[in-house]
C-alpha cells in the first residue's frame, strides 16, 4: 500500500486489514510516521508493517514491491507512472485512485507491456474515478446504444464543531482540478472547457439536495469514449460541487496550487509546498481529533441510450457517509474502500483482462456492488431498481 499514511490510503489499509483476505500488508509512505500510525490502527489479524519510501527511488521501490500480490497506489497522481514501472519490474499487479485525465492517458500507453507481462493494472480504481466507472458499466450493460454519460458528484457536511475548511482528499489534486481545463468528449472529439465552467443547479437525493455543480478535469472522460465506443458514445463529462468548492477555487486562483517557484527576498519558494505545509501545521488535512465527522456524498451516473424497448434514461447512484469510529469523512472512506475492494477482487482472480484496463472493463459490477453493500455503501440502478431514498441525515435507508 503506497501512500498508505495519507487521508485515503489509510482507509484502504484499514479495510484491507479488516477484510481478512490478506496475510500481510506493507504500508509505505514518504512520511514514515504516517505509515506507522496507519499500521498501528489497522484492525483485523493481518500482519501490517510500516515502511518509508520515495517512489522515485526505483531500486528501493522494486525491493519493497517484490513478492506482493497487488500494489494499491495512493501517492500523488504525478507519480503513477513511476509506480507502474516499479510494478512491471517487480511483477506485481497494480491499481491507483486516479490520474486526473492526462496522466491516465499516459498510463493507458503501458497496456502492451503489462499484457505481455501477464499483469493487470487498473487506473482510477477509487471512488470517482472508480465506483463511477463500475456503475457506468452496470448502467450501460443491457443497452444497445449509449448516447451520453454524465458523472456528477455532490457532498454535504453536517459535522458539528468542524473548521470552516477541511481537506479530505489531496489538496494538490483538488487545486489542479480548479485551474486545469476540463476535458469533455463530444461528437467524437475532446474539447477543452474552462475549469469551473458550466455551472448548473442539480437536484441530488436528500440529504444532499440541490447543489451547484461545475465542470472540472477528471479521469472518467479519459477512458469512457474507448470503453463504450462500440455502443456509440457521443457525449461524456464530469461535474462536481458542494460546500467549500468556492474556497478551493479562490486558493487556486491566487496561485497557491502552483509548482512554479516565486523569488521571495532571493529565496525560491513554491506556493503549493507552502500551502501544504500550512495545512499540515494548522491540522486541516482531515478532521481534527475529537470531532465527530458527519458528512454525506452521492455519485450520480446518468446514462442516456436505447434499449430493447426504446429510449432509456438511467441513473446509477452510490451514496457514501462518514465513518465516525475511524474519524474519517465520506470521501476518505469511499476512495479507500473502493480501492480495497478492487485489490481484493484482483487477488481473488475475479477481475477481467490483462494489461492496463480501466475499472469499467476490469471490475465485475455485481460482486463489486455486493462488497460495497457489505460495508454499508448504498448503490442503486434506477430503473429497474427502486429509487434512491436517503431522507434521514443519520441513517441512510
Amino acid at each position: 500500500m503506497l501512500g498508505g499514511g495519507g487521508l485515503t490510503g489509510r482507509c484502504a489499509v484499514w479495510d484491507l486489514a479488516e477484510s481478512g483476505v490478506f496475510d500481510r500488508i506493507r504500508v509505505a509512505d514518504l512520511d514514515r510516521g504516517s505509515a506507522e500510525e496507519a499500521a498501528r490502527k489497522a484492525p483485523g489479524h493481518a500482519t501490517v508493517t510500516a515502511h518509508s519510501i520515495d517512489v522515485r527511488d526505483r531500486p528501493r521501490l522494486v525491493e519493497l514491491l517484490r513478492g506482493a500480490r497487488v500494489c494499491v497506489n495512493a501517492v500523488q497522481y504525478n507519480f503513477n507512472l513511476d509506480v507502474m514501472e516499479g510494478c512491471l519490474a517487480a511483477g506485481v499487479e497494480y491499481l491507483d485512485f486516479g490520474g486526473l485525465f492526462h496522466t491516465t492517458k499516459k498510463q493507458l500507453e503501458l497496456h502492451g507491456r503489462f499484457r505481455s507481462a501477464g499483469l493487470l493494472a487498473v487506473p482510477g480504481m477509487g471512488q470517482v474515478p472508480g465506483i463511477s466507472n463500475v456503475l457506468a458499466a452496470a448502467a450501460c450493460e443491457d443497452l444497445a446504444t449509449v448516447d451520453s454519460i454524465w458523472v456528477r458528484d455532490g457532498w454535504k457536511d453536517f459535522t458539528q464543531g468542524a473548521p470552516p475548511v477541511v481537506f479530505t482528499w489531496s489538496p494538490s489534486t483538488f487545486l489542479d482540478e480548479m485551474v486545469l481545463p476540463a476535458m469533455v468528449w463530444d461528437n467524437g472529439a475532446y474539447h477543452e472547457m474552462a475549469a469551473m465552467s458550466g455551472g448548473e443547479e442539480y437536484e441530488f437525493p436528500e440529504p444532499i439536495g440541490r447543489t451547484r455543480l461545475y465542470r472540472t478535469l477528471h479521469s472518467e472522460p479519459a477512458t469512457f469514449p474507448d470503453s463504450f465506443r462500440a455502443k456509440g458514445l457521443q457525449h461524456c463529462e464530469w461535474r462536481e460541487g458542494g460546500p467549500g468548492i468556492d474556497v478551493l477555487q479562490l486558493l487556486a486562483t491566487l496561485g497557491l496550487g502552483s509548482d512554479r517557484p516565486l523569488d521571495i527576498r532571493g529565496h525560491p519558494v513554491t506556493p503549493k509546498e507552502v500551502l501544504l505545509a500550512l495545512l499540515k501545521r494548522e491540522k486541516l488535512l482531515g478532521y481534527p481529533e475529537g470531532v465527530k465527522v458527519e458528512d454525506r456524498e452521492i455519485v450520480d451516473v446518468e446514462v442516456e441510450g436505447r434499449g430493447a424497448s426504446g429510449p432509456v434514461t438511467r441513473h446509477a447512484y452510490a451514496a457514501f457517509r462518514s465513518k465516525p469510529e475511524w474519524g474519517v469523512a465520506a470521501t476518505e472512506i469511499a476512495v479507500g474502500v473502493c480501492g480495497s475492494i478492487g485489490a481484493i477482487l484482483m487477488a481473488q482472480g475475479k477481475t477481467v483482462g490483462k494489461g492496463v484496463v480501466p475499472p469499467e472493463l476490469s471490475m465485475p459490477p455485481g460482486p463489486f456492488r455486493e462488497m460495497l453493500a457489505a460495508r454499508g455503501v448504498v448503490t442503486r440502478l434506477c430503473p429497474p431498481e427502486p429509487p434512491l431514498r436517503l431522507t434521514d441525515n443519520k441513517v441512510w435507508m
